[in-house]
């Protein structure tokens, strides 16, 4: 079968072509301390990455575009930051577009409090962290962490939370891959997605998979053709249920390159489904995707 091109696909990490990229990316400056970070680049990560999308148009409707970029190739859904474009998109197309929130847990009780608030009002179907571009950093099993897990498990919605070094140049031993074994431990019930690749720690990655049930990965951040080894394998074989489709457009992947390079990923006929769909649906709560 090969790639199947009539699945309507559910990208786990999608977003609207923006205008001032630099001035999305400020509150990272806070960390930065190169001048090449601070001053030259247009996001924080952008030494990785070429062929980076362009900006929005003045005139043109970000969410326009980034519907036609979706309908262009088959995605039926996406997962974008809460913000009050997303919450007009969902507006404009409730089954399409759904939320999740960013959060610093350094503020322990406003990040709970502004979980709740954001389920409330605008149905979040995730809440995702950044360890290492938090100031001061958080560890993915740091105390400060745990209200925000429990709050998801009450809510019944899972954290994603980066793991693996990190893009922009900030200390990533907060985010060692190891860190998700002890809160696998302590909060059985918690539904958590490992983001941005989980490198150079990827076969850990997928041994905490196997230990753990409520332990998941998505691919966002990284071009089909630069997937680790270790996760397709693991999706070949045992992991079919675990591995989740992510994208990065339009922060520094376009649709067009992500999907000119997914039918070259050697998945196997019974994960692409999983991959590209289901996993995402049944994980985040999604049965409603388009």
């Amino acid at each position: 079968m090969g790639y199947p091109r009539d699945i309507g696909v559910v990208d786990l990490m999608i977003g609207f072509p923006m205008q001032d990229k630099k001035a999305v990316y400020e509150y990272l400056k806070r960390g930065m301390r190169d001048s090449e970070s601070k001053e030259e680049f247009t996001f924080p990560a952008e030494y990785m990455f070429k062929d980076v999308p362009e900006g929005a148009e003045e005139g043109v409707d970000p969410i326009d575009v980034a519907f036609g970029e979706m309908d262009r190739f088959n995605v039926a859904a996406g997962l974008f930051g809460l913000s009050e474009q997303a919450i007009e998109a969902k507006r404009r197309d409730p089954k399409r577009v759904h939320l999740s929130l960013e959060v610093d847990p350094n503020d322990v009780i406003g990040t709970v409090t502004k979980i709740r608030k954001a389920k409330d009002r605008h149905d979040i179907a995730a809440v995702t962290v950044f360890p290492s571009g938090c100031l001061p950093q958080v560890p993915v099993d740091d105390p400060k962490m745990y209200p925000l897990y429990t709050t998801c498990i009450e809510l019944d919605i899972p954290a994603v939370v980066n793991a693996g070094i990190a893009g922009p140049r900030f200390p990533s031993s907060c985010q060692h891959v190891e860190r998700f074994d002890q809160v696998c431990y302590d909060l059985p019930d918690l539904r958590i997605v490992m983001r941005h690749g989980a490198e150079p720690w990827e076969d850990l990655a997928v041994k905490l998979m196997l230990k753990w049930p409520g332990l998941y990965y998505m691919t966002s951040a990284f071009a089909p053709k630069y997937y680790p080894k270790a996760i397709v394998d693991y999706a070949n074989t045992r992991g079919a249920d675990k591995i989740m489709y992510a994208g990065y457009y339009p922060m520094g992947l376009s649709l067009e390159r992500i999907f000119d390079e997914l039918p070259n990923v050697p998945f196997r006929d019974h994960v692409w489904p999983k991959f590209l769909r289901e996993n995402a649906q049944r994980v985040f709560n999604l049965e409603d995707a388009a």
